[in-house]
């Protein structure tokens, strides 16, 4: 299998852990459950997740650590065994995790960081839109927003809270998700879409 071949690999495995983090911000939120959307990421996510709900549950009903255990297992394994195929060994398994930690991070950012985009778009398109995709973005995005929006009040008909928000959401990128990149060593690589 060449570099092509791993990097699809490693795409794959990042779209399906954006997925997994989907529907734990999903829970996390308390959006609609019975909404099309929510039905269809539980079902995909499902399989790889059930293995880890017989003993990790949700905690305080809203966070889903079978979700999150199942993110980390996955991605965790894929790190390891797309380093054997590439030929690089075995990494050192600390940093196998912080790599996962990481991807996890990562993927969280990357869906609020869109679901503000949509949010933002959908605002001047059709602020009152009913479609089932836009009602979950709102539920997504509602919970970060919320406390921004205490402390920044829309001014009129401009709300400034979208760009507080997207200034976080770079900076914990940047920091965070890059300190933990750069501390994995070569299993850093594989971090991120």
């Amino acid at each position: 299998m060449g570099n092509a071949g791993l990097l699809l690999v490693n795409t794959l495995i990042n779209i399906y852990l954006f997925l997994m983090m989907l529907r734990f911000l999903l829970q996390a939120s308390q959006a609609d459950y019975y909404n099309p959307i929510s039905q269809s990421v539980v079902k995909i996510t499902q399989p790889v997740v059930r293995p880890f709900q017989s003993f990790l549950g949700p905690v305080m009903g809203r966070f889903d650590l079978a979700t999150l255990a199942a993110a980390f297992v996955l991605k965790a394994i894929s790190i390891v065994v797309i380093l054997q195929i590439a030929g690089f060994g075995m990494p050192p398994i600390g940093n196998v995790a912080i790599g996962a930690v990481a991807a996890i991070a990562n993927a969280i950012l990357k869906i609020y960081f869109f679901a503000l985009i949509v949010m933002i778009i959908l605002s001047w398109v059709a602020p009152n839109a009913s479609h089932p995709g836009a009602l979950l973005v709102m539920q997504l995005v509602e919970p970060i927003m919320a406390p921004v929006r205490k402390v920044i009040p829309p001014l009129g008909m401009i709300d400034l809270s979208p760009i507080v928000v997207f200034i976080a959401i770079s900076i914990i990128d940047g920091i965070v998700v890059g300190a933990l990149t750069r501390a994995a060593g070569i299993a850093g690589a594989l971090v991120g879409l």
